[in-house]
């Protein structure tokens, strides 16, 4: 298939009937380049279900407020408007996340979790929108699952069967990976230039040129929660780490002795988290 008629494909992924409503009707907000706080604030509130789910998830491990957010207009200006808009798209596709890969969702949370955590540790200015592109960059997995339902587990299958890793045998298929794909539909959902960066080359964060700290925070972060064992990413065994990641990073031994032994605690209240929403 030609790569032009994919993508024009994947960006109308609104349209699927296999959408949640909720999911489609935010969609039509944040693809608004000149939504407001105000705006987002109000659909948030209109959903009941919505708002509770934003509430539980601003309030886990994944953020620094545990308990402290009552509001719906609090966490948009604590946290701001794109980690926000990143958040909502999280708990809106959570569904579809675990229709697409049973465990997709947990590796996502893991991955932000543990995102924030690096992100703090190396000053980073806005951990928390590190944390969203963690959250999110698988998005395209979803979005592929959700498009070629049939094609996708046969990818999977596959990739099983041949020790491929999973992103091999899309690019085998269509030509393309989950990591494209994701950055299209950001694109198109007006994210920032940042966030889709990290989403379209969290598995080549050398190819980074605006956000290679972030980038790189968030390729670790996939590799640690994959090596742990937290959710499942699609992939039967563990992406090596890129080297680039360690000059990006230049985390010490003792370094990546906190992070680990920080992440295993929040990775826990996580889980706890996840159970709670069973």
């Amino acid at each position: 298939m030609d790569i032009q008629v994919l993508r024009a494909q994947i960006e109308k992924i609104d349209t699927l009937p296999t959408i949640p409503t909720v999911l489609k009707k935010l969609l039509a907000v944040i693809e608004n380049p000149k939504v407001s706080m105000n705006d987002i604030s109000g659909f948030i509130s209109n959903d009941p279900v919505l708002t509770s789910r934003v509430l539980k998830v601003v309030n886990s491990p994944i953020y620094g407020f545990p308990g402290r957010i009552s509001s719906v207009s609090q966490a948009l200006i604590l946290l701001g408007l794109n980690v926000v808009r990143g958040m909502l798209l999280g708990v809106s596709v959570f569904e579809a996340m675990q229709k697409t890969m049973q465990g997709l969702w947990e590796h996502s949370l893991g991955c932000a979790v543990t995102a924030r955590i690096i992100a703090i540790k190396k000053g980073v200015s806005e951990p928390e929108e590190v944390s969203i592109a963690a959250l999110l960059h698988d998005i395209g997995k979803v979005v592929l699952g959700l498009k070629f339902p049939g094609e996708y587990k046969e990818i999977m299958t596959d990739a099983e069967r041949r020790d491929l890793l999973i992103f091999e045998g899309e690019k085998d298929r269509f030509g393309i990976t989950h990591a494209d794909a994701g950055a299209w539909v950001a694109q198109k959902w007006n994210f920032p230039r940042g966030l889709i960066e990290v989403i379209e080359y969290h598995h080549k964060p050398h190819l980074s040129r605006g956000v290679p700290l972030q980038t790189a925070i968030v390729h670790l972060s996939d590799i640690l929660v994959r090596a742990r064992g937290f959710g499942f990413a699609g992939d039967n065994f563990v992406p090596p780490l890129h080297p680039s990641v360690w000059q990006t990073l230049r985390l010490s031994e003792g370094d990546i002795k906190e992070i680990l032994m920080e992440a295993e605690e929040s990775l826990e209240q996580a889980e706890d988290f996840i159970l709670s929403e069973e």
